[in-house]
């Protein structure tokens, strides 16, 4: 079963702001239903969706708080129907700062926890909320977000690539247990994004190193992968599960 992109609910997780509200705007604008998610960009959150029209709501709701996130679903579903599509993207508060980011000796447990409850726990958050209406449908997308540090740490942010590669894990077991179900998981795999907040801090001379180092002799931007999200929510993407795609200009191969 498929479903056009414009018959799906799609839930995108901290939806407020950067990759988020790209995602967003992007599914918005192929006239999906959308619901953005938000923990603290309440005002960022609103504003977009009142700009996206009748067919997008912001709801916030912490993601690593499950019962928040069934009752994020429930009000969801008063107002739209059942989810079908679920885009995790919500990150922890994190800078891509190379030089103040914390070393192996400088690395707390607790900031190391805090990337994989956002990331791994509110996936899973997430899909057991989410999941059973899509099995009793026979149709469902999961996309989630990571990074293409896990396969080319060139900057080593110790908490956040870790989080991201437990996060590809769940992913690909999830796809194997859902997919029988009629729901594929996937992954899009940035690379530094010019500009979201996240990558605020990161001097103008490393976006340029990347753009040099890449065959399309460009950074990434938030619509460009947002694009990537939709492929794998599409009927296109309908023969594809437990993959990562890396959207970074040819940066990374494989």
């Amino acid at each position: 079963m498929t479903l056009p992109l414009d018959q799906q609910t799609v839930l995108v997780t901290g939806a407020g702001r950067g990759l988020g509200a790209a995602i967003a705007t992007a599914f918005a604008r192929e006239g999906a239903q959308v619901i953005l998610n938000y923990r603290n960009s309440r005002t960022q959150a609103k504003t977009l969706a009142s700009k996206l029209g009748p067919r997008a709501q912001a709801i916030q709701a912490d993601i690593t708080d499950a019962d928040q996130i069934r009752t994020m679903i429930d009000t969801a579903k008063d107002t739209f129907g059942p989810i079908t599509t679920v885009v995790h993207n919500a990150l922890a508060d994190y800078s891509f700062n190379g030089d103040a980011r914390d070393t192996l000796y400088t690395l707390s447990p607790k900031a190391l926890l805090a990337q994989h409850d956002t990331a791994v726990i509110g996936a899973l958050n997430v899909i057991q909320a989410a999941a059973p209406a899509m099995e009793q449908a026979g149709f469902g997308r999961i996309i989630t977000i990571g990074t293409n540090l896990v396969q080319n740490p060139v900057v080593p942010y110790h908490d956040y690539t870790s989080a991201k590669a437990a996060l590809l894990a769940l992913t690909r077991t999830a796809a194997a247990e859902l997919g029988p179900k009629g729901i594929t998981v996937n992954m899009v795999s940035g690379g530094l994004l010019r500009t979201t907040d996240a990558s605020a801090a990161t001097p103008d001379a490393v976006f340029d190193l990347i753009a040099g180092s890449t065959p399309l002799r460009s950074v990434t931007t938030p619509d460009e992968a947002a694009d990537a999200v939709l492929f794998f929510a599409s009927p296109w993407a309908r023969a594809v599960t437990g993959q990562n795609l890396i959207v970074d200009g040819g940066l990374v191969f494989g």
